[in-house]
């Protein structure tokens, strides 16, 4: 409820500001700790990681970028020139190819621009996007669904489903429009 004056009643203010219990406050111990950048590096390059990396790469498939390489080609370049990028990546001198840009039509007639890294640059992005989700995902929120590993569209479905059954009576839905444009 609103007063006349545009602003919440007393009640409304306080459950607004109230912290959800399953919330941590910034700062708190549930936050991560910082992990130094070259332990980081040495988990990314672990010969392991790199394994399930490439594994996901071919699993994931995906169109060549502007190298033309394919997922199946990796492996084969990867033994011949992974010496050098490793050395490269260990020396913060790698850098990632231009991505190639794709229009994929939309269902309204309009189409939306789609980006294609080399398969070289999602085996990196991959072997980063572990080491990074193994110290990063314990820390998220429980009813966070968007974009991660295990988690889906359906799931959020039902977890709304469930609370407007417990008594809660909103739900909000954001679409940030073009937000990583």
């Amino acid at each position: 409820m609103t007063k006349s004056n545009g602003n919440a009643s007393d009640p409304q203010r306080k459950l607004a500001a109230a912290l959800p219990p399953d919330e941590p406050v910034a700062g708190s111990s549930r936050q991560p700790e910082s992990i130094p950048p070259r332990t980081l590096l040495a988990q990314v390059l672990d010969r392991e990681n790199l394994r399930r990396a490439l594994k996901q790469v071919r699993r994931n498939k995906g169109a060549p970028g502007i190298d033309g390489m394919s997922v199946d080609e990796l492996g084969e370049y990867l033994k011949q020139h992974w010496p050098g990028i490793r050395a490269q990546l260990e020396s913060g001198h790698y850098r990632p190819s231009p991505v190639k840009r794709v229009d994929i039509p939309k269902g309204d007639g309009k189409s939306r621009p789609l980006g294609i890294p080399t398969v070289l640059d999602r085996f990196i992005q991959q072997a980063l996007a572990q080491v990074v989700a193994a110290h990063w995902e314990p820390h998220f929120h429980p009813h966070s669904y968007g974009f991660r590993p295990g988690r889906s569209a359906h799931q959020a479905v039902r977890h709304v489903q469930a609370t407007i059954r417990e008594g809660y009576g909103w739900v909000v839905d954001l679409d940030l429009q073009s937000f990583f444009d």
